[in-house]
């Protein structure tokens, strides 16, 4: 049976697994830092999902069908996640860089657009690595299988994006994680952050995360260092992140604020679990637990 927000958040190796988890998404920016940005904020997440099931979604049979500028606004605006120029802006840079490329006569309207080969590696990258996070919660066989059946990719993921774009938990992060996920390249920087929480410190209150250089973050993430120290500063006040004394060689992360990142990524993380389920039936579980590199080979 596929899990609950509720049982992935309260398991108690989820924070561990999350942790991997942000680790491998700092890989996979490194090896593709330019693709890697297009689902770094929580907007370009959801319009890159959709994108993505709209292209799968294609029936030659049926006019219109596909991944169209009129179809991706329906399902983005219907939910308020952007706006329509918003939309266009984002289809005209996924066709600048080559990440989608248009299918067909140029000239026709509306034009269909489908992914190109870097794209669909990314995203079935993307469905193995959170796979992955809940193979090991319950030791299951989701990574083997969907490597050993790669052509599911094409029925599971239009189901966790059509998930998503309907679930309001998901839509709507808590504000404290909304202020970094909504803002430019904020899913790279909240990864960093989870990825350096490893033991709280005595007390249990904090998270000791080593000093953060805005000058070097900004440029390995490719933002403005303004737009990187406006972020902390608000962090700050939230309550998000604080430093011990003066000298800010080590940064504390607030546990209670990555309880709350926890919980919202938990909602995510249930969508795909049920979303797989429903295409490949229950997980056999009990079986060793997938290596990592066995996903980056994948």
């Amino acid at each position: 049976m596929a899990f609950s927000s509720e049982d992935i958040a309260d398991h108690p190796n989820f924070v561990e697994a999350l942790r991997g988890f942000a680790a491998s998404l700092r890989q996979q920016f490194d090896e593709s830092p330019r693709l890697s940005r297009m689902l770094a904020s929580h907007q370009r997440w959801l319009l890159s999902q959709a994108a993505f099931a709209l292209q799968l979604e294609y029936d030659p049979t049926q006019p219109g069908s596909g991944l169209t500028t009129t179809n991706l606004r329906e399902i983005i605006t219907s939910n308020n996640a952007a706006s329509r120029n918003t939309v266009l802006n984002f289809l005209d840079q996924l066709l600048s860089y080559k990440f989608v490329r248009i299918v067909g006569d140029p000239t026709r309207r509306p034009k269909r657009y489908e992914a190109t080969e870097i794209s669909f590696q990314a995203m079935y990258q993307w469905v193995l690595t959170n796979l992955l996070v809940l193979d090991r919660l319950d030791g299951g066989d989701r990574v083997s299988r969907l490597q050993g059946r790669p052509d599911l990719l094409r029925q599971v993921q239009p189901q966790i994006a059509r998930r998503a774009c309907l679930d309001p938990r998901w839509l709507e992060p808590p504000p404290r994680v909304a202020l970094f996920l909504w803002t430019e390249a904020g899913g790279l920087v909240m990864d960093e952050l989870v990825r350096r929480a490893i033991e709280p410190l005595p007390g249990g209150d904090v998270y000791e995360i080593g000093r953060i250089d805005a000058r070097q973050m900004a440029e390995h993430f490719m933002i403005s260092r303004t737009h990187l120290q406006r972020l902390f500063r608000r962090a700050v006040e939230a309550g998000c992140l604080s430093w011990p004394d003066d000298t800010r060689k080590s940064c504390l992360l607030s546990r209670d604020f990555l309880r709350e990142y926890c919980q919202w990524q938990a909602v995510k993380f249930s969508i795909v679990d049920h979303a797989y389920e429903k295409i490949c039936g229950p997980v056999d579980l009990g079986k060793p637990e997938p290596l990592l590199g066995a996903v980056r080979e994948a």
